[in-house]
């Protein structure tokens, strides 16, 4: 006879598998973006820095740090995964507005930095890999998550239709959410909640 998994045997192995499947589906949607957009490069050269944002989404998913302080609710792991995949759905698209590379550079700047911040920390689930609050992290709670908001800005001008308008506006309603499950995690924490006191803004200075 044996014994019955211990319940954190079974969330070990939940942890393991869902991890897992994270990556695959990462891999797999990023190939498939490259893919669709590597003609546009030759009309639209700007798109390559959303690639190159996308990739190193890509890259840190894979890098990241374990941690067992994440969440196991299928609604963080609903909103996460969207956060992190429809923008990989967005589609290449003529008549662009060349302004639209100004706003996708300066997000990318601001993302990339906050990754840099974070290292190994990253991750795409509500989860508390532990708290930055030096750099851009000094400014406002989520930053990374604001240059993702510029860049994608400036990827919709750069590519226009009603496909990519619809894909990155439902990808900032669950942005938002996403933003909530993460702090219901990180709120845990004192260092967050000493953070989160001189930091007041989660997302644009001056306004939320």
């Amino acid at each position: 006879m044996t014994l019955a998994a211990a319940p954190d045997d079974r969330r070990f192995r939940l942890h393991r598998w869902l991890d897992a499947g994270e990556r695959v589906a990462m891999l797999v949607l990023y190939g498939w973006l490259v893919w669709r957009f590597a003609a546009s490069l030759s009309t639209t050269p700007a798109n390559i820095m959303f690639l190159a944002s996308e990739g190193l989404i890509a890259a840190m998913v894979l890098l990241r740090r374990p941690t067992e302080q994440i969440s196991v609710r299928p609604m963080d792991w609903l909103t996460g995964a969207l956060g992190a995949f429809l923008p990989m759905l967005v589609i290449p698209a003529s008549g662009g507005l060349p302004a639209g590379a100004v706003l996708l550079a300066v997000g990318f700047l601001i993302s990339m930095g906050a990754k840099l911040s974070l290292r190994r920390s990253f991750g795409l689930i509500a989860a508390n890999r532990g708290v930055k609050r030096s750099g851009l992290y000094a400014v406002v709670r989520h930053p990374m998550y604001l240059g993702y908001v510029i860049a994608y800005a400036g990827t919709l001008m750069l590519n226009p239709s009603v496909w990519n308008a619809v894909l990155l506006t439902l990808w900032l309603g669950f942005e938002i959410v996403r933003i909530y499950s993460e702090e219901a995690i990180l709120m845990r924490d004192p260092a967050y909640q000493e953070h989160a006191k001189k930091v007041r803004f989660r997302l644009i200075p001056g306004v939320w």
